[in-house]
């Protein structure tokens, strides 16, 4: 899958968890990235955020290092 659909996904998940309650966003968007993506779509994730950092929503930044 192209790493800039992957990027596109996985900052509107993070702003859906945005809006939901409590202080654990981050948790719940790795979660959410543990269980519907499968390892290589994380894996192209985590390397596209290497050289992108700046094109990521916070809550996919901080989720990261949980997946």
């Amino acid at each position: 899958m192209a790493a800039d659909k992957l990027l596109r996904m996985a900052n509107q998940i993070a702003t859906f968890f945005a809006t939901q309650p409590g202080r654990d966003q981050a948790e719940r968007v790795a979660a959410h990235l543990k269980d519907f993506w499968g390892p290589e779509m994380r894996a192209e994730l985590k390397a596209y955020a290497l050289d992108h950092d700046a094109d990521l929503n916070d809550l996919v930044r901080r989720a990261l290092p949980l997946i």
